[in-house]
C-alpha cells in the first residue's frame, strides 16, 4: 500500500479527503494556533476542529497565515468542524455560521454532527439544516462523527442524503466492527479519533514489539495501522517533534499478519465517551 501525507481518499460526493489529518481535541489559544502551524509546515492538509473545542479561531487563524506565507490558495488545506449541539434547525443553520465566521475561512470543507444525542426529530432537523448548508456552498461535505450503527440505520431508512463519513473511535483496542461494516456496506468513509488510543496502550507488548521491529515509536506503529486499515486518521499532540514525528509513517508497511494480529487486540476500550451507547442518543 503506497501513501503518503498527500495521499486523499475520494468521498460518496465526489469530493477528497486527505488520509491523514491533525486533531485539535483538549487545543485552546496559543497552543492550538502553533500546534496547527507547526502540523501545516510539517506537510499535513488536514485539520479537524469543532465548536465544542472553542478553538475555530485559533485554527482558521493559522491556516490563514500559513497559506498566506506559503503564497498558497484556501484549497490547499482541508478544514473540519462539528456542530456542538443537536438543538434544532435554525440553531444548526446559526451554528454554521458562527463557524465560519469563527475560522475566517471562505467555506468549510467537512462539517460533521458531532454526536446522535437529541433523538431521532432533533437529528434528522439538524441533519436537514446541514445539508441545506451544503446546497448554499457554506460547506462541501457533510458527514457525522460518534454514530452508532442504529443512528446511521436511522438515515438509511429516512432516505436522507447519507453522510460522506463518520468519525469514531478506532484504533486496534476499539475496532467497532458493527459500525464499520455498515459504513463500508453503504459507502461511508470511516475516520479514526484517539488513533492512538490515547496513549494508553502505548507499553502494550504487541504494540512495543512491533515498534521494535520497524526501528518506530508506538504511536507511529497505531497510525500506520489506521491507514493501512483505509480509516482516515487524526492524531493529535501539542508538541513540535512529536507532530513531525507523527507524520513519518510512509516509509514501512505492516503485513497482512500483523494487521490481523492487531486487530485481535479489541477491547472495546472507550478512552473519552461512547455516545453511541448512552441515554442520551436514543
Amino acid at each position: 500500500m503506497t501513501l503518503s501525507l498527500q495521499s486523499t481518499v475520494k468521498l460518496r460526493d465526489g469530493n477528497t479527503i486527505p488520509i491523514m489529518g491533525f486533531g485539535t481535541y483538549e487545543m485552546e489559544g496559543k497552543t492550538c494556533y502553533n500546534a496547527v502551524l507547526w502540523a501545516l509546515e510539517a506537510g499535513y492538509r488536514h485539520i479537524d476542529s469543532a465548536a465544542w473545542y472553542y478553538n475555530e479561531r485559533e485554527c482558521g487563524d493559522a491556516i490563514r497565515d500559513f497559506l498566506a506565507k506559503q503564497n498558497l490558495p484556501r484549497s490547499s488545506v482541508f478544514f473540519t468542524t462539528k456542530l456542538q449541539r443537536n438543538v434544532s434547525y435554525q440553531a444548526t443553520q446559526l451554528a454554521i455560521d458562527k463557524s465560519l465566521k469563527a475560522c475566517g475561512l471562505d467555506y468549510i470543507d467537512l462539517y460533521l454532527l458531532h454526536g446522535p444525542i437529541g433523538g431521532p426529530e432533533t437529528r434528522r432537523e439538524c441533519w436537514r439544516a446541514v445539508c441545506d448548508a451544503k446546497k448554499a456552498g457554506k460547506v462541501k461535505s457533510i458527514g457525522v462523527s460518534n454514530f452508532g450503527v442504529r443512528h446511521l440505520q436511522e438515515m438509511i431508512r429516512g432516505g436522507v442524503e447519507l453522510p460522506v463519513l463518520n468519525q469514531i473511535e478506532l484504533n486496534p483496542f476499539s475496532t467497532r466492527a458493527d459500525i464499520v461494516e455498515v459504513c463500508r456496506q453503504h459507502d461511508i468513509a470511516l475516520e479514526a479519533w484517539a488513533p492512538l488510543a490515547r496513549g494508553h496502550r502505548f507499553r502494550h507488548p504487541s504494540v512495543v514489539n512491533l515498534a521494535r521491529k520497524y526501528g518506530k515509536e508506538p504511536a507511529q506503529i497505531l497510525i500506520r495501522y489506521s491507514l493501512q486499515k483505509t480509516f482516515i486518521t487524526i492524531p493529535k499532540s501539542k508538541s513540535k517533534p512529536r507532530i513531525q514525528s507523527n507524520a513519518q509513517v510512509f516509509d514501512f508497511e505492516l503485513t497482512e499478519e500483523e494487521m490481523h494480529h492487531l486487530d485481535s487486540l479489541n477491547e472495546d476500550l472507550v478512552t473519552d465517551w461512547d455516545p453511541t451507547n448512552c441515554p442520551y442518543c436514543t
